[in-house]
């Protein structure tokens, strides 16, 4: 097992400023005006068109974007505009003061990224955000088959981290992401601003 001690991110409403609970519904809302099909009909086309599970399969994002296109009856340019959206939507804006903090912490603990996702996400937030220089293993849901509270999700980070679950800090903004990881023994801090998680972080790091 590696000795280091480890902090863990969430990248939704963590690394990126994003509201995790509304983004998701407002861009729902935002394409069905723009497409002009009423709320009921939108969801049931959607739900009719068996789309892949992107949050948990890698390799088929094409798939269900071209999916989802048919079932609104899209042309190719708004079927790129919509992506692009989601995209824009997903992933916020760069939380620069945790990023940089996670950046300094290279020296003394091993960092890196624990997040429910979907298939793209690596792409997408490299290209905006070049996780990968400096959080290292990154673990997306959409990669490891499944999703934050299972306890695999965690399980199958501390195997790609090599370390113990005493060694590692988790940091998520969601209550029931934090429980799924005490239940396998990783402590952590409910998200709520910077200067508290950097404390948090600190005082774990001192330990």
């Amino acid at each position: 097992m590696d000795a280091r001690k480890w902090v863990l991110f969430d990248v939704g409403g963590v690394l990126e400023i994003v509201d995790d609970d509304a983004w998701q519904e407002l861009w729902w809302q935002r394409w069905c005006a723009r497409t002009g099909i009423p709320r009921p009909e939108f969801d049931a086309r959607v739900a009719g068109a068996q789309l892949p599970p992107i949050d948990i399969v890698a390799g088929r994002e094409a798939e269900f974007w071209k999916g989802l296109g048919a079932a609104l009856d899209l042309e190719s340019a708004d079927q790129d505009a919509m992506r692009a959206d989601f995209w824009d939507a997903y992933c916020g804006q760069a939380n620069t003061d945790l990023i940089e903090y996670a950046r300094s912490l290279r020296d003394r603990a091993g960092v890196a990224i624990l997040s429910n996702s979907a298939d793209g996400a690596r792409e997408e937030e490299e290209r905006r955000f070049g996780f990968s220089q400096i959080f290292e293993p990154i673990c997306y849901s959409h990669e490891q088959g499944v999703n934050k509270p299972d306890p695999q999700a965690y399980l199958l980070a501390l195997e790609k981290l090599g370390a113990d679950a005493a060694d590692v800090f988790f940091v998520d903004d969601h209550r029931f992401a934090l429980d799924g990881a005490a239940r396998v023994g990783i402590r952590g801090i409910l998200h709520r601003d910077n200067a508290a998680t950097i404390a948090a972080i600190e005082e774990f790091l001192a330990g």
